[in-house]
């Protein structure tokens, strides 16, 4: 955190005026939940701009009902018809990241990064610059970039505040005031559609099944990573980011359930937990409305109903993204950047059935045993060590056999 705890709620407490927003990657599962939160609460927020990939029928909806200043769409070719879907709006419309980042510029109090991937990195940055106060639902930033965004915030005065379902529930119950007296750090994770998927079926996974997580309503992306378990390696390197705590007290637990989001265990032997049902919107809530707290229309815990609670650890014979995520952290420099560019190198390739499922892991850690580890000082070494990786990913993914 770049403000004391105490300074950065002082910072924003009690707005006198809606809060300005600003939401990048508006079309996808976190930006439109963000804004059906805001829908709710017309009379807190205000939203400044929107921003899209590709999705332009729904931004066009979007931007017509809440009327921000700018809509932006990253894919050039869809500038015309986003245009000509709000003429007479008085909206201004822009195309292009470079449009996206410039987005992030504008005055706004809050900004919800929720971009997929490595190319929400560059907008958050922009937002972090100026001091803004940002949400994060993009793990990637930190992953590819964490010493760098974290010297940023520090330097800017920003405030970033974890969307993350178990980043968030960290956040809620950690004491930054005392780390001393933190033991350990637990991730939950529900562990998948495959948990108990016996390991000789894996190979036949089909991206259908892949994307069926059985708890959460997610991006493909996202959920293929569940899948694998990437998406636990990378929540580890992004924890180790955003709370003071050593990376070998960070541990994961599959609890299939997902009503505790994440747990706190302290020196004394107390464990803080965050409990909810696997509903976004309870992080996006507790982060818009943060240091206050809004209502959320999230299904409530019954606690009558909750036959049992369980948790296993995670099988990393079955799963082994999460000990490639794990040597990723340890290893340092742009090893962690590699991971990300290399994985989403992989996933796409899945998602267009070009590989299988186990050649995702596969593919991420032979680009990492290719690519050589170096320093990362700024963000043209990320960019550099992430279009390097890339392009190794790409040739690995085009030298397996594709699936029948």
């Amino acid at each position: 955190m770049a403000l004391s705890i105490d300074e950065a709620r002082g910072a924003v407490r009690a707005p006198s005026k809606p809060r300005r927003i600003t939401v990048l990657g508006s079309t996808g599962s976190v930006g439109c939940n963000t804004l059906d939160l805001i829908e709710r609460n017309r009379d807190r927020f205000e939203v400044v701009a929107l921003t899209a990939r590709s999705r332009v029928d729904l931004l066009a909806e979007q931007a017509r009902n809440f009327r921000p200043a700018l809509a932006v769409i990253a894919d050039e070719s869809r500038y015309a018809e986003l245009r000509s879907q709000l003429a007479g709006t008085g909206i201004e419309v822009a195309a292009g990241m470079d449009a996206v980042v410039e987005a992030s510029r504008r005055p706004a109090d809050w900004v919800m990064a929720a971009i997929v991937g490595a190319a929400g990195l560059e907008p958050t940055m922009a937002a972090i610059e100026r001091g803004a106060v940002v949400g994060l639902a993009n793990k990637e930033t930190l992953v590819c970039a964490g010493q760098i965004v974290m010297k940023a915030i520090a330097e800017n005065g920003a405030t970033l505040l974890p969307v993350d379902s178990e980043h968030s529930a960290i956040f809620q119950v950690i004491d930054f005031e005392q780390p001393e007296a933190i033991e350990r750090i637990i991730l939950t994770a529900s562990g998948g559609p495959f948990r108990q998927v016996h390991p000789s079926q894996l190979h036949s996974v089909t991206p259908a099944q892949a994307v069926a997580h059985p708890n959460w309503m997610m991006g493909a992306k996202i959920s293929v990573d569940s899948a694998t378990m990437m998406n636990k390696g990378l929540e580890v390197i992004e924890a180790a980011h955003l709370f003071p705590v050593a990376t070998d007290r960070i541990e994961i637990v599959v609890h299939p359930q997902s009503v505790i989001h994440s747990m706190v265990e302290y020196t004394d032997g107390s464990v803080l937990a965050q409990l909810g049902t696997p509903d976004m919107r309870t992080p996006i809530a507790y982060a818009l409305s943060w240091p206050q707290r809004m209502t959320s229309p999230s299904k409530r815990l019954d606690f009558t109903t909750l036959s049992a609670l369980t948790f296993e650890p995670p099988d990393i014979e079955r799963f082994p993204a999460i000990r490639v995520a794990r040597e990723a952290l340890q290893s340092g420099g742009n090893a962690p950047t590699v991971l990300n560019a290399a994985n989403e190198v992989a996933v796409t390739a899945f998602l267009e059935e070009r590989i299988r499922f186990l050649d995702i892991v596969r593919v991420v850690e032979d680009t990492l045993g290719i690519m050589p580890n170096t320093p990362l000082t700024c963000l043209d070494d990320v960019r550099t060590s992430d279009a390097l990786a890339r392009n190794i990913a790409s040739e690995r993914v085009a030298a397996l056999p594709r699936p029948n």
